[in-house]
């Protein structure tokens, strides 16, 4: 048997089209380009214009098929617009990766209705929209993959978890009834469940050393995450291969959470 061929066949993603939101940063940035390579062509959707042409530069000269949307998924009609401008680059997505989130903590006797509404429009309404868009046509075609990226705080409290850890909880909810929806017809929805990653949305915490000391410490494999940590996740998740998982949390935390 030739491996590389049946490896191909498992987990390859061409012919494939994914959406990315958050996809030109972080995290989000390494699904980008794991999906990517896999033979996805990729399209991400973020705010800033600067970050996403930088990102899909970097995609293309590894050969891929890669292009942006700039737009602002804080508002149902940002989400909207953004949406039907993503499907009409490479046509309507397969796969759809919700990535894209805020990180607004205060304590919670201050959390205010502001912080509260910014960050369930994000973080949980902006998913949950997409999915209305994108799920039932993938159900139609027979074949989808909706991936989360979620919080341990959406499993346990600690750091102020506040409204982010409500939204992440929420969302992962929200990943459990779109796969009750559609998963019979061939669409999978899961989680990916990161620990602590080095990332511009945790800048509050990765500026402390001392903090960053003590969570490496914490996880068993005794370092911090790395975007590209995420790659053999993703493209699992979003292939033929996990035909067979859905509505699960998948966690990639070097086993921070069992710690």
């Amino acid at each position: 048997m030739d491996s590389q061929h049946y490896l191909s066949e498992l987990f390859s993603l061409a012919g494939r089209v994914a959406l990315v939101t958050g996809g030109s940063s972080g995290i989000g940035r390494g699904m980008s380009e794991a999906l990517a390579r896999a033979g996805a062509s990729v399209v991400m959707v973020a705010r800033k214009e600067a970050e996403l042409t930088a990102a899909a530069d970097e995609l293309t000269a590894l050969g891929a098929r890669a292009a942006w949307v700039a737009g602002d998924l804080s508002t149902r009609a940002g989400v909207r617009e953004a949406a039907e401008q993503a499907a009409g680059v490479f046509g309507e997505p397969d796969i759809l990766v919700n990535c894209a989130g805020i990180n607004l903590r205060p304590p919670m006797s201050e959390l205010s209705e502001e912080v509260w509404d910014s960050t369930m429009a994000l973080n949980l309404d902006a998913p949950f929209l997409l999915g209305q868009r994108f799920g039932p046509v993938m159900a139609e075609r027979g074949f989808g993959r909706i991936i989360h990226v979620t919080s341990q705080q959406a499993h346990r409290a600690f750091v102020q978890s506040g409204a982010y850890g409500v939204s992440k909880g929420a969302l992962e909810s929200l990943a459990r009834s779109q796969a009750e929806a559609w998963s019979p017809y061939g669409v999978t929805v899961n989680t990916l469940v990161p620990g602590f990653v080095m990332t511009p949305l945790n800048r509050r915490l990765s500026s402390d050393p001392e903090k960053v000391a003590a969570l490496a410490a914490r996880t068993l494999v005794g370092r911090n995450g790395l975007a590209e940590d995420f790659a053999g996740a993703v493209v699992f998740l979003a292939s033929g291969a996990s035909a067979y998982v859905t509505g699960q949390s998948v966690y990639v935390d070097g086993g921070f959470s069992v710690h």
